[in-house]
């Protein structure tokens, strides 16, 4: 009988622990996980029945919502790029921290230089050029793969 109810305890247990966040990702859908933390600009959870450990970047997230308590935590807004002023609002972002959000468009150019100018505003000077190409398509994100050629390669993404 010790057994029993022993076993019926841990199932319990297990129904009460699992499901106990539901992501919502800014393209709609939700996953229903096992919140870990947030860390560096991404979200790390797991399945449910998984211990393994998965991560996506935070710009895919819209919120997190706490199935036991039915509290929600807006995780990141949502960008909107719309015409080729909005250049302001696409996001350059590490290769690692584009998790969750899907490759659009690729590109690629030869670095901006310019005489007498330090290396990290050649850089700054780049990025702006591809914000701007990017702003014009409507992407929000880019990765921006610099080349030891002077050369470059973006990577646009969406939600």
């Amino acid at each position: 009988m010790k057994s029993i109810i022993f076993t019926l305890s841990i199932l319990f247990a297990n129904i009460a622990i699992s499901q106990t966040h539901q992501i919502t990702k800014h393209n709609g859908e939700q996953l229903d996980v096992n919140f870990i933390k947030l860390e560096n600009d991404l979200v790390y959870y797991s399945f449910i029945g998984s211990a393994e450990e998965h991560k996506i970047s935070k710009y895919a997230v819209s919120e997190l919502t706490n199935k036991q308590t039915n509290q929600t935590k807006k995780i990141s807004d949502k960008v909107i790029v719309d015409s080729k002023s909005d250049y302001k609002f696409v996001t350059v972002l590490p290769q690692e921290k584009t998790i969750g959000l899907k490759q659009a468009a690729n590109f690629s150019g030869v670095s901006t230089r310019t005489k007498g100018e330090p290396p990290i505003a050649n850089q700054k000077s780049t990025a702006l050029r591809i914000k701007t190409q990017l702003a014009s398509s409507g992407y929000p994100f880019v990765s921006i793969i610099e080349k030891a050629d002077g050369k470059y390669e973006a990577i646009a993404y969406v939600y």
